[in-house]
């Protein structure tokens, strides 16, 4: 049954949620929604979504704008929380609620025999429309060895490491792709590597837009080790439609989200600039997602290859850096660059190169802490011309050196970050220029990523 009044459009109702958890004031809408999930005055706020991320927000101490679905009664409510620490409180916004059909998973496949709902291998996850968890059943995380809790914010792949399906493609790609059901995507459970299976719904924003996944997990039976994986690659049928079908819609998406933001056409209320900029938020990860996509299809085509070129390695590294110095000076860090009388010769694609510097800087740039400097270098051997990207980071472990280059793998998946491919790539891009790409680093004393290049011949270095 419906508890809103349907002349109202899309009213928007405004909570407080004191320390203990409890809400210490709050809207009759949120009165109502939280008393139906058996919430009393004085009691722990009833609704699990808006629970979860005002904690959230409160243990982050910054805001957090998500998009969630409660059960409430025979139906589901999509709404949009907006959760902001106000000292020891945390003030809710609440808009949307647009009634929904209730969710139901996927069902499994003919040869199980107990029901897919039911079962206590299976348990809820849900994301937001950049993939990060905003939702996870809290009991199942002791069973699995996980921290549910800890989990909200992360990226989908902090919790899952996700595998290709028996024709060697990812059908959470299909999904996002085409706007549709995900339908057994196999992953394994990052905490204690068990297998499991995916489904899930895809959710729409109010303008038909994605939204993100609502979604089930089953543990998977395995009654012998798995045999060994073949290796990954992307159907090209996965990446072949991304720009038709992603790349124009999330631009303009982008584009609109940050006029509003801009309050280029006019005014807007507060809330609604600050939405529109997470949504231009997730509108960049999704797009930076296509190009990786679309990249790893190239990559891994037994046929790529790069056309060699001169370049200068101390120009491009030069340009690199100032494409990261909005960045970097927003994270209060500094690029140090080489100077503009350096030159070193080599042979390259200059786009390529580009792009492996760009992902270097960036990821040194997003893991120095604030104050710290970023140092790019370049030198030349008799035979190679080397660029150094230096950060003061947390450093790379040893036993991690290696899987960092793998694709999907980060240091740490719970960072905000990027999505496990960008060193894959670069790697690969590094060594189909008859280069390389190698890393030096502890624990603690930061990284040194070195891009190795075949030096030109034909040319001298100049470096005065």
């Amino acid at each position: 049954m419906s508890v809103f009044d349907p002349s109202i459009e899309s009213p928007i109702a405004h909570a407080i949620v004191a320390p203990d958890g409890s809400l210490s004031f709050a809207d009759p809408a949120l009165v109502a929604l939280n008393q139906r999930a058996g919430g009393m005055r004085g009691a722990p706020l009833a609704v699990p979504q808006l629970a979860t991320i005002a904690r959230l927000a409160r243990r982050l101490g910054i805001v957090v704008s998500r998009g969630v679905v409660v059960a409430d009664d025979e139906t589901d409510v999509d709404l949009w929380v907006r959760a902001q620490p106000d000292g020891e409180n945390v003030r809710l916004t609440v808009s949307g609620w647009r009634e929904i059909a209730a969710w139901r998973p996927a069902r499994p496949s003919p040869d199980t025999q107990d029901d897919f709902h039911g079962s206590d291998t299976d348990w809820r996850w849900e994301t937001d429309s950049a993939l990060r968890l905003t939702f996870v059943t809290l009991d199942a995380g002791p069973k699995h060895g996980f921290d549910a809790f800890a989990l909200l914010g992360q990226p989908l792949t902090a919790m899952f490491s996700l595998d290709t399906g028996v024709d060697g493609a990812l059908p959470i790609l299909d999904s996002l792709a085409r706007r549709r059901p995900m339908t057994a995507q196999p992953a394994r459970l990052r905490s204690s590597g068990r297998a499991v299976t995916l489904t899930a719904n895809v959710r729409h924003d109010a303008a038909g837009d994605f939204a993100g996944f609502v979604g089930a997990a089953r543990m998977v039976v395995e009654d012998a080790p798995p045999p060994a994986a073949s290796p990954e690659t992307l159907s090209p049928t996965f990446t072949s439609g991304l720009d038709k079908a992603l790349r124009v819609p999330l631009a303009r998406i982008v584009a609109n989200a940050d006029s509003i933001n801009a309050q280029a056409d006019g005014p807007v209320q507060g809330d609604y600039a600050d939405y529109a900029a997470d949504i231009a938020s997730a509108g960049r990860h999704l797009l930076e997602l296509v190009d990786d996509l679309v990249d790893l299809q190239a990559v891994e085509r037994p046929d790529f290859s790069l056309v060699p070129e001169p370049i200068d390695l101390a120009d491009v590294a030069r340009r690199a850096a100032g494409l990261l110095s909005v960045r970097a000076a927003n994270a209060g860090v500094t690029i140090t660059r080489p100077a503009l009388d350096v030159r070193v010769p080599a042979l390259g694609d200059f786009r390529r190169v580009l792009q492996v510097l760009v992902n270097l800087v960036g990821n040194a740039v997003r893991y120095s802490p604030r104050g710290a400097q970023v140092i790019v270098t370049v030198t030349r051997t008799q035979t190679h011309a080397v660029v150094v990207v230096a950060d003061k980071g947390k450093g790379v472990a040893p036993e991690d050196q290696v899987r960092i280059f793998e694709k999907f793998e980060r240091v740490d998946p719970s960072e905000a970050g990027g999505n496990g491919l960008g060193l894959y790539i670069a790697r690969r891009l590094a060594r189909a220029m008859q280069g390389d790409l190698g890393i030096e680093s502890a624990p603690g004393e930061g990284a040194r990523f070195v891009l190795t290049l075949p030096a030109d011949p034909t040319r001298h270095q100049d470096q005065r």
